[in-house]
C-alpha cells in the first residue's frame, strides 16, 4: 500500500468535461445574435485560434502583459472572425458573453465516478488539491459543481507562473501541503503533463485512460485508471 498523505488532481478531462463541444456552445452564442455560423466551422476555427495563442502566449500570457481574460477574449474574437464573423460590436459582446458562461455548471458536467471518488478519497484521510493549467475561473468552476469542499487548495498554471509538464507547479503544490514528494500522487488524463511530470518530481502518478484512448506511451497496468472509481484499489495494491 502507498502511504500517501496528498493526492493532487488535474480538472479539465480527469474530473470535469465540458457538457458538449466548445463549436457547439459558441454556435449557440452566435444565434442568440442573429449570426448564423455552423459548428464544426467554429470548433475548427477555435482549434486553430487557441492553439496560435497558446505558441504565441504561453500559460494566459503570463509575464507577457496579458490577463488570462484578455487572452480568452482575443481567442474567443480570432475563433469567430476564422468562422467568417467580422462586425467588431457583436465579436466583443459574444466574447464577453462566453467568458462568463464557462465559468458556469451549465457548460461542464462530471466524469462518472468523480464526487464518489472524493468524498472516499477523504473519508480515508487523504488530503487533496488541485494542479491544472486553468486560469483563476477555476475556483468558481469548481464551487458551481460542487466538488471546490473537497480540496485544500486549488493551483492554477495562472497563479502558480508555470504550467505542466513544468514541474515547478507541482514543487509549488507540494510547498503547499508541507509534503515529501514520495508522500503525494497526481491523478490526470495527460501521460506528459500529467503522469510523467508528476514522476519527474518524485512523486507516484496515475494516468486515466478511458476506453478508445489510444496512441499513448505505455504506462505499467498498475498506474492506469480505467475509471475514477479504481484509484483506492491502486493506492491500496501500491
Amino acid at each position: 500500500m502507498l502511504r500517501l498523505r496528498l493526492v493532487t488532481w488535474d480538472v479539465k478531462d480527469t474530473l470535469l468535461r465540458l457538457r458538449q463541444p466548445v463549436g457547439q456552445s459558441y454556435c449557440a452564442e452566435a444565434r442568440a445574435h442573429g449570426v448564423r455560423v455552423q459548428p464544426e466551422a467554429l470548433s475548427e476555427a477555435f482549434r486553430e485560434a487557441y492553439g496560435a495563442q497558446s505558441r504565441r502566449f504561453p500559460n494566459y500570457g503570463q509575464g507577457q502583459g496579458l490577463s488570462s481574460k484578455r487572452w480568452w477574449l482575443d481567442v474567443v474574437k480570432q475563433t469567430f472572425r476564422l468562422a467568417g464573423v467580422h462586425e467588431d460590436r457583436v465579436l466583443s459582446l459574444m466574447a464577453e458573453n462566453l467568458y462568463r458562461d464557462f465559468c458556469s455548471a451549465r457548460n461542464w458536467e462530471l466524469l462518472p465516478g468523480a464526487s464518489e471518488t472524493l468524498s472516499r478519497c477523504r473519508r480515508r484521510g487523504l488530503r487533496m488539491g488541485v494542479v491544472s493549467n486553468f486560469d483563476n475561473r477555476l475556483e468558481d468552476i469548481l464551487a458551481q459543481c460542487d466538488l471546490r469542499r473537497h480540496f485544500e487548495f486549488v493551483l492554477t498554471s495562472e497563479a502558480a507562473g508555470f504550467a505542466k509538464p513544468d514541474g515547478r507547479i507541482f514543487e509549488q503544490a507540494l510547498r503547499l501541503a508541507g509534503v515529501l514528494p514520495e508522500q503525494a500522487a497526481h491523478i490526470g488524463d495527460d501521460y506528459a503533463r500529467d503522469y510523467r511530470a508528476a514522476r519527474e518530481v518524485g512523486m507516484h502518478s496515475f494516468l486515466l485512460r478511458t476506453a478508445g484512448q489510444g496512441g499513448q506511451p505505455e504506462v505499467p497496468p498498475g498506474h492506469v485508471l480505467p475509471t475514477l472509481s479504481h484509484l483506492l484499489a491502486l493506492i491500496e495494491k501500491g
